[in-house]
C-alpha cells in the first residue's frame, strides 16, 4: 500500500529509533511519505554510551544530537522536522525537583497542539502515531506529547480553529506506539540466559514485576516489519550518545528478532474510518477515495 502519509510525533531524538522505527522504514520504502516530528533537541539527555563519555561531547551535545538525528532519519528513509523546544530532562529524587524554566513540559498543552496543527495541516497525514496517556513511560516530555497530540487530533480538522494555520485537515487514524512489550523482552532475556550470557533486560523486567501492566492487552495492531529491523538497528546506532551497544536495545541481533518477534506493536486510539481489529496495517480501512 503506497501513496499515504504518516506523521510520527516524538519527544526526543532517539525516540523515533526505539518506538516503531521498522514500521516507519517499511512504509517509507513502500512509497508512502513518512515524517518524524521531534519536539525537543534532547539537550538534557544523559550520555548513556560509555564510549561517548569523553571530553567535548557534553559541551557540544546540541550539535551532536542534531547530527545523530539526521543520520537516523537517513537510515529509516523518513522526512524529519524539529519543533524546536527545550528538553525538560527526567527529574530524579524524592521529592522530585521542579522542571527547568522554559522547558517543553511546562508549555501549555494547547500552545503545543497549535504547533502540531500547523504541521498536520501542511503535511496532511492520514495516520498519526504518538504516545499513550502514560507517555510510554512517564517522562514529562512524553506526557506533553500525548496531551498536545490529542488536542491536535480534534482541532486540526476544525475550520474555525486557527484558520491562519492553513486549510483544515482531519487525520483518519491515531495510534499509540508500544515499544516496550514484556512478553517480547522476556523472550529475549530467556534466550540469553539459556545461552549462559548476561542479559541487560533484567532490570527492566524487575520494574515490570513491580507494576505488571500487560501492554499486549491494549495492542490492536501488529505490523510485520522484520525486513526493516536492520534499518531500526542502524537508526539506534546513529544515536551513539544515547544507545549503549551492550545495552538492551542491541542485545538481541536483528536476525534473531526477525525469527522470534517479527512485528511492532500499536494501539488504535482514535479513528474516523471503519476498520476490523486486530489489524496488521496502520493504513487499514483507508481507501483511495479517503486520501
Amino acid at each position: 500500500m503506497s501513496g499515504f502519509r504518516l506523521l510520527a510525533i516524538h519527544a526526543h531524538p532517539d525516540d523515533e529509533a526505539s518506538k516503531g522505527a521498522a514500521t516507519t522504514a517499511r512504509y517509507a520504502a513502500e512509497g508512502n511519505r513518512v515524517m518524524v516530528l521531534t519536539c525537543t533537541g534532547g539537550e538534557r539527555g544523559d550520555i548513556l554510551n560509555p564510549a561517548m563519555d569523553r571530553p567535548g561531547v557534553l559541551e557540544n551535545i546540541i550539535d551532536i544530537r542534531r547530527q545523530e538525528m539526521a543520520t537516523a532519519a537517513e537510515a529509516l528513509g523518513v522526512e524529519h522536522v524539529w519543533l524546536g523546544h527545550e528538553d525538560s530532562g527526567l527529574p530524579q529524587g524524592d521529592p522530585l525537583p521542579p522542571l527547568p524554566e522554559g522547558c517543553f513540559a511546562l508549555e501549555p498543552g494547547h500552545s503545543v497542539a497549535r504547533e502540531f496543527v500547523g504541521i498536520i495541516r501542511e503535511f496532511r497525514p492520514h495516520v498519526i502515531v504518538t504516545y499513550d496517556e502514560n507517555g510510554g513511560y512517564p517522562h514529562p516530555d512524553h506526557l506533553k506529547v500525548h496531551e498536545a497530540s490529542m488536542i491536535a487530533w480534534e482541532k486540526a480538522g476544525d475550520p474555525d480553529f486557527a484558520p491562519e494555520l492553513g486549510d483544515p485537515w482531519a487525520p483518519l487514524k491515531l495510534y499509540y506506539t508500544h515499544g516496550f512489550v514484556h512478553q517480547r523482552m522476556k523472550m529475549f532475556h530467556d534466550l540469553l540466559a539459556g545461552e549462559g550470557r548476561t542479559s541487560p533486560y533484567g532490570p527492566m523486567l524487575e520494574r515490570w514485576e513491580r507494576n505488571p501492566a500487560d501492554i499486549m492487552a491494549r495492542v490492536t495492531t501488529q505490523v510485520e516489519c522484520a525486513g526493516f529491523f536492520p534499518h531500526r538497528e542502524a537508526a539506534l546506532r546513529a544515536h551513539a550518545t544515547q544507545i549503549d551497544p551492550a545495552g538492551a536495545f542491541l542485545a538481541t541481533p536483528a536476525e534473531v528478532q526477525q525469527k522470534l518477534w517479527p512485528t511492532e506493536e500499536f494501539e488504535l486510539a482514535k479513528t474516523r474510518v471503519a476498520t476490523s481489529l486486530p489489524e496488521d496495517d496502520l493504513f487499514a480501512g483507508i481507501t483511495p477515495d479517503k486520501k
